[in-house]
């Protein structure tokens, strides 16, 4: 089994889908101004990508073992290569529309591949959270590299220009180049495969739900990816609308989001050594709400400028998006205390459960911000957020109780 080139493909394809499932704000504010149309029209977006994401990573996870998770990593980045080369051929608002359906698709097949393939490359609950940790903080540094990727195609002088679009024949070359990898590699993937039927495998998805630790835990994951991407993905908007940024900036300002989310998940793996996963977790959720509660009233005093350059950008503009520093952790902590909890034949089924409670998180997080972006504005919006952290806090607070359940029955059975 070739492991540091398996690793390597992961980690590459995972930052390709962080740069393509991330950049919904800034395709959001590009079609606004290039395509004509209103917020409201907008906020669908989200649910273009994250509804195929939930709808395919159902109806397929149980199933996945017996494609192959390597196989299905690259039908997943040959699929949303062929869509980003049309892209910039058909410029619309429909086919932005069918792009990122063909994402979230893709991302169903990759996502439940990659953290099926962690159980098969890593030893033990602490190997398992490092490899988990370390693909997480990859995929938010493909979240950075593309808000300036996309913001070095846009014209700041005519934003709207479709010129933009030819990022897309950038983004179809790495996919290819991907596939290759992957053709080139082999992983070990018989200890997913436990022999039953298609149809037990994908009734096992029903099972694991019925269990109290993975409810819990599926209400964290709803919750989280609903903050994260209900302020990943109005960002940009919100740095033009209410910071008065140049599109250009609102873009890159919105950068400084990915950097914390990268940092805080590529160190989570070394501060999970040292202090217990709930504790931490539980911090880092109140160190969000009081970053909320200080930085949003400082996007108050932001003033048109003609002449903005970064040294005069308002401060909220650098405080607020260090939010991601504090969000981090959270998702791939939780993920790993319920996979490693799971034997390795179960992990693409809780994978599929995975992907489908998180991108409707995500498409719920999206359209509500946006409609009350349109409707009671920005900083508003953003403020509606203390509501989901508060409820996570208690989900990880429940979490904790049920993992600790969890583990004494297995001590008590061994």
């Amino acid at each position: 089994m070739n492991r540091g080139r398996m690793i390597l493909a992961m980690i590459l394809t995972y930052m390709v889908f962080g740069i393509l499932l991330n950049s919904v704000g800034t395709v959001i504010l590009q079609s606004i101004q290039g395509f004509g149309i209103d917020k409201g029209q907008a906020s669908i977006l989200e649910a273009f990508k994250d509804l195929p994401i939930a709808i395919v990573s159902f109806l397929t996870a149980a199933l996945m073992p017996r494609l192959g998770y390597r196989r299905a990593m690259m039908l997943g980045l040959a699929l949303v290569g062929a869509a980003c080369a049309l892209m910039p051929l058909l410029a619309s608002f429909w086919m932005t529309k069918l792009l990122f359906a063909a994402t979230g698709m893709a991302f169903a097949l990759v996502k439940v591949s990659v953290y099926s393939s962690i159980g098969l490359l890593t030893e033990g609950k602490q190997q398992h959270a490092s490899l988990t940790s370390t693909i997480e903080g990859w995929f938010m540094v493909g979240v950075l590299a593309g808000y300036w990727i996309f913001a070095w195609f846009i014209d700041p002088q005519s934003p709207g220009d479709p010129v933009w679009l030819r990022v897309y024949w950038l983004l179809a070359a790495v996919c290819a180049a991907i596939v290759l990898l992957l053709a080139g590699s082999h992983l070990d993937e018989r200890a997913a495969r436990d022999g039953h039927a298609a149809g037990d495998s994908f009734l096992d998805m029903f099972r694991l739900v019925a269990q109290p630790l993975v409810a819990v835990f599926l209400a964290s994951a709803f919750l989280y990816v609903l903050i994260e991407q209900s302020v990943g993905t109005w960002l940009p908007t919100f740095n033009r609308e209410i910071l008065h940024l140049p599109t250009t900036m609102s873009v890159q300002a919105a950068s400084i989001f990915a950097v914390s989310l990268a940092l805080g998940r590529l160190g989570a793996g070394l501060a999970l050594r040292r202090v217990p996963w709930h504790w931490l977790l539980m911090t880092c959720v109140a160190a969000m709400a009081a970053l909320v509660v200080v930085a949003l009233p400082l996007a108050g005093d932001a003033r048109p400028n003609p002449a903005m350059t970064w040294a005069h950008a308002p401060l909220a503009a650098y405080v607020f998006p260090l939010i991601g520093l504090f969000m981090a952790p959270i998702y791939p902590a939780i993920n790993s205390v319920v996979l490693s909890s799971l034997p390795k034949s179960r992990h693409a089924a809780m994978t599929g459960l995975i992907v489908v409670f998180s991108a409707l998180g995500g498409t719920t997080g999206s359209f509500i911000t946006g409609q009350l972006f349109a409707r009671i504005g920005g900083g508003t919006a953003f403020y509606l957020s203390l509501l989901p952290m508060a409820l996570l806090l208690l989900a990880i607070a429940l979490l904790k109780r049920q993992s600790g359940r969890a583990e004494a029955a297995v001590a008590a059975a061994a």
